[in-house]
């Protein structure tokens, strides 16, 4: 059932606003852009984000807004979920909560009680943090790399507020600091006008359109994707293709091969910074918290292995994919520019 019936609210129809959120300039922002919400005051994010007796998939169909000022910490070390594609000083931070797009694989849905979106308002704290932290790195000899998308897709929210532009302009002022931005949308143009730089990779996730059509709800069709890819390199800009999570299922060789075909046709590989690889993963808590709640998702009824707390495909898969995405790929990107996660 789709979220866009006639007998929900359109998203954002409510704003909730953390007292302490009020005079931040993001929060004027959003009030603005929805001038027409209900605003509701609240003590404390987590009091409407964190209450009990919520359903997911049901506040998919219409999700609120919620703007709040975010707690220490604000920024945190890269996690084994995560690829580091060779950045040792790997970090994560979560300007937003949830996302807006709905991917039938996505940890999100399992790690928050509420598919209600998250906008942390004080920008300078979070900016205050990444300085500290740089300082701080453990190789000094090479930049922090902050995933600033890793909780939401930031890219796809830019037509709200103009996040990712402020990340990225930020990122100018730290010469230690790269940033990676990964999407799945077609917001490129939104700022296709900011001067590219080598301190920020723009990294899309693609996969085959069966799999965008099945497991990738709400979110853009391929093609689309692969037009601001070309969009990103044109103007210069460093560009990661991601192909992660890898599903395996019936022919899965076939369509994956035909994505990367499709590739090959459009994009040339020598424009390309790198390649991730990564197969379905999941921390065990949120798998058997969506699994609960999803029984007519296939995805969560396989077999897979659990792997010190982690549930996902088996050893033998994952060496499958490798060995799948080296051959295909072969002549077309150096091997040591393509990452796999394991």
């Amino acid at each position: 059932m789709s979220r866009s019936e006639n007998y929900f609210l359109p998203d954002f129809s409510h704003i909730y606003l953390e007292s302490a959120a009020k005079e931040y300039e993001f929060t004027n922002l959003c009030l603005d852009r929805f001038s027409n919400s209900k605003v509701v005051e609240i003590p404390d994010y987590k009091s409407v984000f964190n209450r009990p007796g919520q359903d997911f998939q049901t506040q998919k169909r219409s999700m609120k807004l919620i703007l709040a000022v975010k707690k220490p910490p604000f920024i945190y070390k890269g996690s084994n979920m995560l690829q580091d594609g060779g950045f040792r000083n790997f970090y994560y931070n979560t300007p937003i909560l949830n996302c807006l797009y709905n991917c039938d694989y996505c940890f999100l849905q399992g790690m928050y009680p509420s598919a209600n979106i998250v906008v942390f308002v004080n920008q300078d704290d979070m900016e205050k943090a990444v300085e500290s932290e740089i300082k701080i790195r453990p190789y000094l000899d090479e930049p922090l790399m902050l995933s600033i998308s890793y909780n939401t897709d930031l890219l796809a929210f830019e037509n709200i507020l103009p996040m990712t532009r402020l990340w990225i302009e930020y990122s100018k002022t730290q010469p230690d600091l790269n940033l990676e931005i990964r999407s799945k949308s077609t917001m490129f143009d939104s700022i296709s006008d900011i001067e590219s730089t080598d301190q920020v990779l723009l990294a899309w996730t693609l996969s085959p359109e069966k799999v965008v059509n099945k497991n990738e709800l709400d979110t853009p069709p391929l093609i689309k994707r692969l037009k601001a890819v070309q969009k990103a390199i044109k103007k210069g800009w460093r560009v990661r293709l991601c192909f992660d999570p890898i599903l395996l299922y019936s022919d899965w060789e076939k369509d994956y091969l035909d994505l990367l075909n499709q590739i090959k046709s459009e994009i040339s590989f020598n424009e390309i910074f790198d390649i991730t690889v990564g197969v379905f993963r999941m921390g065990q808590d949120y798998f058997n918290r969506i699994r609960k709640t999803k029984p007519e998702s296939k995805l969560y009824y396989q077999k897979y292995i659990n792997d010190a707390g982690v549930i996902t495909v088996s050893q033998s898969d994952r060496e499958a994919v490798e060995v799948f995405v080296r051959e295909n790929l072969s002549g077309f990107i150096p091997e040591d520019r393509i990452h796999f996660w394991d």
